[in-house]
């Protein structure tokens, strides 16, 4: 039988203990990711709310190093799941977050969803392992416990337009690698 679209784990967390996405109820559309290991999303406060006012009040001048400090306060993080996924040519997989992650956990996808396109499966870089961009609103520093549910992965076809040829011949890396 020839596959079609699933989960596997990935070599690095084989043996580990790592569970495979699963829907939760038979109607729901989403796979549920897991973190692979604990893992600390810190609170983009972290280097203190007065350094990103200062900055804005100072309309952006501030030297390079306090800048980089308060750039990195506020970047998010990539969670490892230790899975991967496999799909067909015309499909994606999106990563989006749970509902509970704002409300209960301070936590939001920066950028609204992941998009995984078929052809990130076993790339060079890191074997295709999906990662969850987080990045952590509330005041406090976030400590996600490995198996814990941050995102849910939905599978979808996606249309091309008339006379398209694609992209990229091949990928050329890992995550965020398409736009090369």
């Amino acid at each position: 039988m020839t596959k079609k679209r699933g989960f596997e784990i990935v070599k690095k967390y084989e043996g580990k203990g790592i569970n495979l996405p699963v829907r939760q109820t038979k109607n729901a559309a989403g796979y549920d990711i897991e973190s692979a290991e604990d893992f600390v999303v810190p609170s983009i406060w972290k280097f203190g709310f007065f350094n990103v006012l200062k900055f804005i009040l100072n309309k952006g001048k501030m030297d390079n190093d306090k800048l980089a400090e308060v750039q990195k306060s506020i970047k998010p993080v990539l969670v490892p799941t230790g899975v991967k996924a496999y799909m067909q040519e015309d499909e994606v997989l999106i990563i989006a977050s749970r509902s509970s992650n704002p409300l209960k956990r301070g936590l939001a996808i920066p950028n609204g969803i992941g998009v995984v396109d078929a052809d990130y499966y076993n790339n060079e870089s890191n074997e295709g392992e999906l990662f969850v961009q987080l990045i952590n609103f509330f005041p406090v520093d976030y400590k996600v416990k490995k198996g814990e549910r941050l995102a849910q992965g939905i599978f979808i076809n996606y249309l091309t337009t008339d006379g398209d040829e694609g992209g990229l011949k091949k990928r050329n890396g890992g995550f965020g690698s398409s736009g090369i």
